[in-house]
């Protein structure tokens, strides 16, 4: 297959998906949502060097756990909570196994931690009121966990895993502000697109994951 077709193939699908597949019946919903995912996971699969190393493996584990997710979160909030919870402990074990820490990358800590304590506080205050008490614990271990993965992407250097790992907090706090703060208008579009694209970026920084893996700094460059 030529290198443009399945990239070609994988927003063909998203596309559909977003705009075109109805809300019922459920399952096929579901099934059409899977698509583009096992498309990038084939993706990855095709662009896997002889030996994959760890983080290789690693990333490509984290994918599975997301679009195990995908489906789960239409039928179970807290089961696709805790799929793309281990989706992204995979991607953040995969990112340091690449990750060359300098300075200027841990000052990322700073912006990513703002915005995780200022959506947090708001997502808690709203699901205290709602009474819904069992969400959080579960939002917070999952917010921390994603945080982690942004910084951990930022300290390996490559630019697809930060603007995948970006584009995936914006995706989730769409998706958890419309469902717990207040109605975001074309919410359902703006959470998917970015959704796939982080997804499909995530993937595309495998092929440089590997050169780095096994060779982060032992101590922190100027």
């Amino acid at each position: 297959m030529r290198t443009f077709l399945l990239p070609l193939l994988i927003g063909i699908t998203s596309v559909i998906y977003i705009f075109i597949i109805p809300a019922d019946p459920l399952a096929f919903k579901i099934i059409c949502k899977l698509i583009p995912m096992m498309l990038i996971i084939l993706y990855v699969f095709r662009r896997l060097p002889v030996k994959p190393s760890a983080a290789h493996r690693l990333l490509v584990m984290g994918l599975f756990f997301c679009m195990m997710g995908d489906g789960l979160i239409a039928v179970s909030f807290v089961a696709g909570l805790g799929a793309f919870l281990i989706g992204h402990l995979f991607y953040l074990s995969s990112f340091l196994k690449a990750a060359r820490a300098s300075k200027r990358h841990l000052l990322a800590i700073v912006p990513i931690a703002i915005y995780a304590f200022v959506i947090g506080r708001q997502l808690i205050a709203s699901l205290l009121t709602q009474g819904n008490d069992q969400l959080v614990l579960p939002v917070i271990f999952y917010m921390l966990a994603i945080s982690l993965m942004a910084l951990s992407a930022v300290l390996t250097g490559n630019f697809q895993a930060i603007a995948g790992s970006t584009l995936f907090i914006i995706s989730d706090s769409i998706l958890s502000w419309n469902m717990f703060v207040s109605a975001i208008p074309f919410s359902d579009p703006f959470i998917m697109n970015t959704y796939y694209a982080a997804q499909f970026l995530i993937a595309g920084s495998l092929s440089s994951l590997g050169s780095h893996a096994g060779h982060a700094s032992a101590g922190l460059e100027a």
